[in-house]
């Protein structure tokens, strides 16, 4: 029997039951039972990026943190905007993967919930190629006026929304369904 495909979910805001992390569990929930998702709590404690830092001992939470990317079958990132560009703690986080190959070839979605959010989607987009990252067309999505789409209660009440972050979900795990039929020796 096939193990279940583990995704490593990763919110680029720090708050506690912020709207990226509400996404997040929604897609979760979204997945259950086809997928494992697993959300990185802890970008903020990465310490700031230093290459003499990044060597063959990095500090242990980055190497935690390379670790579970390394470990998942796909990567689920949702990130607000913050001044028209990524949140200073999700660029950290990623700058400690460059020198590796952690990204590469890794299946990924991208999620930008925010007011506007396009800067940061552009940014979110070229940084997860330039490293190397496989995202789908379908694996990208820029949820505009994010925080008016979820309730009081927590629940995102715009079914658009809803079906639209299925839609990436499905898109993901067909790029990771798509790469496990790939043999192993082929792979980057």
């Amino acid at each position: 029997m096939n193990e279940k495909k583990r995704v490593l979910a990763i919110s680029g805001s720090t708050k506690k039951n912020s709207t990226n992390e509400i996404i997040l569990r929604k897609a979760a929930a979204l997945a259950e039972g086809v997928v494992d998702v697993e959300l990185f709590d802890g970008i903020d404690k990465l310490p700031h990026f230093n290459p003499d830092q990044d060597g063959e001992t990095p500090p242990a939470v980055v190497q935690k943190f390379r670790n579970s990317i390394a470990k998942a079958d796909g990567v689920l990132i949702c990130t607000p905007e913050y001044v028209f560009s990524l949140p200073g703690s999700l660029k950290n986080a990623i700058e400690w993967t460059v020198s590796t190959t952690v990204f590469s070839n890794k299946p990924v979605a991208i999620i930008v919930a925010a007011a506007s959010g396009e800067k940061a989607f552009e940014a979110l987009d070229l940084i997860i190629t330039t490293i190397e990252g496989r995202i789908d067309e379908g694996s990208k999505l820029l949820i505009k006026g994010a925080r008016g789409k979820i309730g009081r209660d927590g629940e995102i009440q715009d079914d658009d929304t809803l079906a639209r972050i299925k839609n990436v979900m499905g898109s993901l795990i067909a790029a990771m369904e798509a790469e496990h039929a790939i043999p192993t020796k082929y792979r980057h």
